[in-house]
């Protein structure tokens, strides 16, 4: 599993504006992942993959159809998920309330994916990217903090410069 989190961590935080799609997919797969390994707790792993793939493939199929509505719900996913990963790692412990900032961070990240599509689009997904990789490797709190926000700050440049590039091939081709 940590092979798959690191390459598609990879791709999010390098292209996750420019592969929409593939980020609700990845959103899709997370949220139904995790949502499986708790339902499902003491079944195989394979189910949760299963459930995952299934949930992440019905959302890249809706992102092509609705892209605006498809990236609010991916915000969602991508915004809880970040948000209980942020807690973990810094080693909070909300015992009933687990669910909590997950609402909340997907609430954020829901509105910041609808409002901002491109600006949020890039930060989301280089968040995610960045979160995926760093779960790929088993490093201490600290490590992983400063490793999270260092690939946080290469995906927002290497997608911003790349989202700026294509705007200007754009404008040249129009001209």
């Amino acid at each position: 599993m940590d092979i798959i989190r690191f390459l598609f961590g990879t791709v999010l935080l390098l292209f996750g504006r420019r592969l929409f799609w593939l980020f609700v997919g990845v959103a899709g797969f997370l949220a139904g992942f995790d949502l499986a390994t708790r339902v499902f707790a003491n079944s195989p792993e394979w189910i949760a993959i299963v459930v995952g793939i299934v949930i992440g493939v019905i959302g890249a199929l809706l992102a092509v159809a609705f892209q605006r509505f498809a990236v609010a719900i991916a915000g969602f996913f991508i915004g809880g998920y970040i948000a209980t990963y942020l807690l973990e790692i810094l080693g909070a412990n909300l015992g009933n309330f687990a669910w909590l900032p997950y609402i909340i961070g997907g609430i954020l990240g829901a509105l910041l994916a609808f409002l901002m599509f491109d600006w949020a689009l890039i930060i989301l997904s280089s968040l995610a990217g960045a979160t995926l990789i760093v779960q790929a490797f088993q490093l201490e709190s600290t490590m992983t903090t400063i490793l999270l926000v260092v690939l946080f700050i290469i995906g927002i440049i290497v997608q911003a410069g790349l989202t700026g590039r294509e705007r200007r091939v754009v404008r040249r081709r129009t001209q």
